[in-house]
């Protein structure tokens, strides 16, 4: 028996399709990327924007016509109830053959946006018992990572045993005296108990030195209507916690442009606190009218060529602050976990693309193989000697 998986959306959501992958494989099935190849298609969907939830309908109606025998499950965040029972004898394992593991510690989310559809599709927040989630790293360890990328819905909700997001993440960094490999943290919404997340990161060096924030707006005025729970002022102390601990983190966030009412004055606050806060990453979503949501309803929509256009103007900004973030990189030594062998290419700790090339790749591995061979998964250090756009490119040291 075969299951092929089209996964949309975020980590989490890539997350429980790997989990759920292994599951089918300790059962006996095998894998395909092949819709026509499989007894079994499974669709992680995605409803977090309009255009999201388009896509994957899209693909689903496309199958149902295609391939109208097959048994079609769709799940995630856009589920078919009915036949997500179908998934009930399946229990997730560890998944061992990406680069990095993704370890799911939460999921759900207690809020309440005005944008967000989520939480009808999650439900509130519940955590993967602390324990459990410290046995789930243990595993991926032993098969060979050394990189572990912690998921959730909403990471700032955890709480298991009394422990929080800080405690979980300190004990995972601890694991095996710490040495070897390094923790990756998703999404941060700004909290109280993010500024204490912020210094367990700052605390643990294999702790990877990247932060993503949702911000969404730069306008206190927008966010309340939003119904977000954190002022500009919250950002703005936790980012500032952040970067006096960690100088030069990467700094990532997401910002959505066009949210009904938002005036010029809006935009230019947001565009202001883009700039004193230095973000070098920027996920930018015009806003769009999800169904179902208190935001589609509200009135003083503005114009869609405005939020688009609002939007462009967001990331050429973003744009302009990576490729500066980036060019700081030269002549330094930065660590990647190897996720393309042939180019020795992966991330480093601060979510910037760093290669060494196929050419240079092929020479050190020749010039080392009797000694040092790099492969897939391990953790090297490269010594940057240029700037390509965005991709560092460098030597192993």
């Amino acid at each position: 028996m075969k299951v092929c998986f089209d996964t949309f959306g975020c980590r989490l959501n890539r997350a429980e399709a790997l989990a759920l992958e292994a599951g089918f494989l300790a059962r006996g099935w095998t894998t395909t990327d092949s819709h026509a190849d499989a007894n079994l298609i499974v669709v992680r969907g995605c409803s977090v924007t309009a255009r999201a939830q388009h896509d994957c309908e899209k693909l689903i109606a496309h199958l149902r016509e295609k391939y109208p025998m097959k048994r079609l499950i769709v799940t995630g965040c856009l589920k078919d109830r009915h036949n997500e029972i179908l998934l009930r004898d399946v229990k997730p394992a560890t998944a061992t053959r990406t680069a990095r593991a993704y370890l799911k510690v939460q999921d759900g989310c207690n809020g309440t946006c005005a944008f967000c559809i989520v939480p009808q599709f999650r439900g509130k927040s519940a955590a993967v018992d602390f324990d459990e989630v410290l046995g789930s790293a243990r595993r991926f360890l032993d098969a060979g990572y050394r990189e572990i990328v912690v998921t959730g819905c909403n990471l700032s909700q955890y709480l298991s045993q009394g422990r929080r997001l800080p405690d979980l993440l300190a004990a995972l960094a601890e694991l095996d005296g710490g040495t070897g490999f390094r923790i990756r943290l998703g999404s941060l919404e700004p909290s109280p108990v993010a500024l204490e997340t912020v210094r367990a990161v700052a605390a643990h060096a294999n702790i990877c030195r990247y932060l993503h924030i949702p911000v969404q707006s730069g306008s206190d005025r927008i966010l309340g209507a939003m119904r977000r729970p954190y002022t500009t002022r919250a950002v703005t102390a936790l980012v500032r916690e952040a970067e006096n601990l960690m100088p030069g983190l990467g700094l990532g966030c997401d910002i959505l442009t066009g949210f009904p009412d938002e005036s010029d004055y809006d935009f230019l606050a947001t565009q202001s606190l883009l700039t004193r806060l230095k973000f070098n990453r920027l996920h930018v979503f015009p806003f769009s009218e999800r169904p179902g949501t208190v935001a589609a309803q509200l009135p003083s929509a503005v114009p869609r060529e405005i939020r688009h256009a609002r939007a462009r103007e967001i990331a050429a900004q973003g744009e302009t602050a990576r490729t500066r973030f980036i060019n700081g990189f030269k002549g330094q030594t930065v660590a990647i976990v190897v996720e393309d062998e042939k180019r020795l290419a992966g991330w480093t700790s601060e979510y910037v693309w760093c290669e060494v090339g196929e050419e240079r790749a092929r020479a050190y591995t020749h010039a080392h193989a009797r000694g040092r061979t790099i492969r897939r998964r391990d953790l090297v250090e490269i010594r940057v000697r240029e700037v390509n756009g965005h991709v560092l490119v460098g030597d192993p040291v």
